[in-house]
Parts: C-alpha cells; structure tokens; sequence
C-alpha cells in the first residue's frame, strides 16, 4: 500500500464527555454559518477569506482526506479554547495539529528529525499524525499541558490550500459535537456545529473515512497511538519493531493523541458489535438474528452488515416470522476500505432513521481492521461480542 493521494488511495468522488460545566446544550449556536463548496482551482477568495479567519482567532472547517477537521490557530490560545467551547470537548484531550509544508516543522519541534526524514518524505502528505517533543511555540491549550505534540500534514489538496493561506499551523480535531461520529461531508459538518462557527469549506466527502494513524516518535521503538490507514506493516520499513501501543485505549492519565481516553465516534442509537474470528461470519449473522427478533421494537433496530450477509439475513428473518428488518450495507467483506470509508456516515444515517440499537458486523481486527475495528469498539462503547 502507498501514499495515500491528494484525495486518497481509491475515491475521487461521491467520542467524549463535554468538559464539566459546559454540556453541548449550553453552547450557544447562534452565528451565521456560511457552507461554501469550494474546489481546488478558482477558489481563492473563499480559501483567503479562511486564512484570514484563521489568523483572526476564528474557527473554519476545513476538509482532509480522513475527516473534517475544526481548525483554530494552534499558536493562539484563546483560538485553541474556541474549538473546545465549540464541541464541548474536555480539555485534557490533545489537539493535532496541521500543517502544508515541511519548512513549518522545526519552529514546532525540540527533537532531532534526522531519523524520520525517509518516513516523512514517503508517507506525508497523507493520512498519518507524528508525536514529537514540542517546542515552546506550543500553547498548553494544544497538547492538554504534556510534553509532546501530534503533527500532521494532510493530502487532500483543498485542505492543503487553506493551510497554505492560514498562514500558521492549524490545530483541529474532527468537526462534530464531542462522541459524535466524525463528519466525513461537509452536510454532517453543518448538522452539527451550524451556529458555531462562521465558515465550512465543503471539499466534497473524504476519501479514507477515518481518523489518522498517530505514530508516537518520542519513544523507542515507535507506538501506533491510533491505529489507521497507515498500518504497522506499512510503517515498519521506516520504524523498525513499531507496534501498537499495549495501552491503546481508556485509562492514560495525560493521552498523547486523540481518542486515547473518552469515548468517540457513537450514534445516538445503542450499538454492539459482532465478531466472528473465524471470518466466516456464520456465528455473526445468527448472533444478529437472534438479537434482532428478539427485541422488544424491531421496528427500531439497525442492522449494518456486509454485503455478502444482507440476503442470508433477510430470509433468516423472514423464515422466522420477523419483521423486515432495516439494513445497511457496509459494502463487501473484501473490501475494507469501503467499510472505513463509509463507517461513520452509516452510523449518522441510523440516528436519521430514528433507531434506537444498532447490530453491527465486525471484522477480525486484522491489518486495516484493526484500524477500523478501533473505531467501531469505540462507537458500541464496549459492548462487543467476540468469539
């Protein structure tokens, strides 16, 4: 697998607590917010009128080919705070933050970058945030009052513009209300921070569909923070023994990255996840048939399943006397990448259709399904059946 590209390696086309004292329903949302569709030639009034936000301690939605992110300048304090108002998210959760190009990483950095040149120059820009020791330019507000700093150079090339005319290191994290699915479109984005913030620039839907992969670099051997397109098998050749980190999850006192310690990316709807290791998914699709007749409101529960899975499920269903069940597709079972592309866009559309439960397939976290199996433990908040 290689770099992902300006838009991502295959498309080209169509979690936490809010902070004490300061819950999402008190957050006034009252300001005009613009939503313009921008694209990456003739677009450079919209991208100068973003950079100017920027640098005047406003907040943009910018897009990336991961997910939106909700940007503020990251050297700017009182910038920093704004995004946090904005998502009600705690501030002991580090921000990342984003730059365009290499010549802004050494005035952010108190670390010997030599060993990684190889790394950054073959997998940036791309979807993969570097951990370093910071520098003093840092604001406290950024890396939750630790020693280190996320850094990260998107590919998506609107993404890149606007990074360009902010003219400053952007500090953002994915543009939803805190817990919340990432916004992977911009119509997601304005679903959920309309009134906060006065500008989205719609680059059109993300390609990868999940958050980066976070590479700790300030210990040795390397540590996957948070797993993602980018791969320990990937990363290996340039990090040798790099692994995940033992400790992913829940449970650091002072996290390193994003989406270490609260819950992320859940519905409103009450998820659990099955798993079949054996990859046959037999025992995933009984588990889910069983669980769907016999609930108490059919009617309110969601099935996201594999393509492969959707007409056993049915005549499963039907054979039983249930009720049609609603179901989403995540596409095939062989094609992980569109199951991350489309993960949190289908758990937006089942809070749309009203369910209440989802019963969601799993895949043996595996390569990329470690990846994408990350998020989805964190959406069902643990209740995952594995066998």
């Amino acid at each position: 697998m290689t770099k992902a590209g300006a838009m991502g390696p295959s498309r080209v086309d169509a979690g936490s607590q809010a902070p004490e004292g300061l819950g999402v329903s008190q957050i006034k949302a009252d300001r005009k917010t613009d939503l313009i569709p921008v694209r990456a030639q003739g677009s450079e009034e919209v991208l100068n009128r973003a950079g100017a936000l920027i640098r005047q301690g406003e907040l943009v939605v910018f897009p990336t080919e991961t997910v939106y992110g909700l940007g503020a300048d990251g050297l700017n304090p009182e910038a920093v705070r704004a995004i946090f108002r904005a998502k009600g998210r705690p501030s002991d959760n580090p921000l990342i933050l984003h730059i365009a190009d290499f010549d802004q990483l050494p005035a952010l950095v108190n670390q010997d970058l030599a060993p990684f040149q190889k790394l950054m120059e073959d997998l940036w820009p791309g979807p993969m945030t570097l951990v370093f020791r910071r520098s003093s330019l840092i604001p406290d507000q950024v890396t939750a009052g630790g020693d280190t700093v996320g850094i990260r150079m998107p590919s998506h090339p609107i993404g890149r513009a606007f990074l360009r005319a902010a003219q400053r290191p952007v500090a953002a994290p994915s543009a939803n209300l805190s817990g919340r699915p990432s916004p992977t479109n911009a119509r997601d984005v304005y679903q959920d921070m309309a009134g906060r913030l006065p500008l989205i620039l719609d680059g059109g839907p993300c390609d990868i569909g999940i958050e980066s992969t976070v590479v700790d670099l300030t210990v040795e051997p390397a540590q996957v923070l948070r797993p993602g397109f980018y791969t320990p098998e990937i990363l290996a050749p340039y990090l040798p023994r790099v692994a995940l980190d033992p400790g992913l999850g829940p449970g650091q006192v002072l996290p390193k990255s994003p989406g270490q310690k609260y819950k992320h990316y859940a519905p409103r709807a009450e998820m659990t996840l099955f798993v079949d290791k054996s990859d046959s998914m037999e025992k995933a699709v009984r588990d889910i048939v069983t669980r769907y007749l016999e609930a108490e409101s059919p009617d309110r529960v969601g099935l996201l399943l594999f393509e492969e899975n959707v007409r056993p499920v049915r005549e499963a269903v039907k054979a039983a006397g249930g009720p049609e069940p609603y179901i989403i597709s995540q596409g095939s079972r062989s094609d992980l990448s569109e199951m991350g592309h489309s993960l949190f866009t289908n758990l937006r559309r089942f809070d749309m259709a009203g369910m209440a439960v989802i019963l969601a397939m799993g895949v043996p976290p595996l390569g990329y399904g470690e990846s994408i199996m990350n998020r989805m433990r964190k959406a069902a908040a643990g209740r995952v059946i594995e066998e």
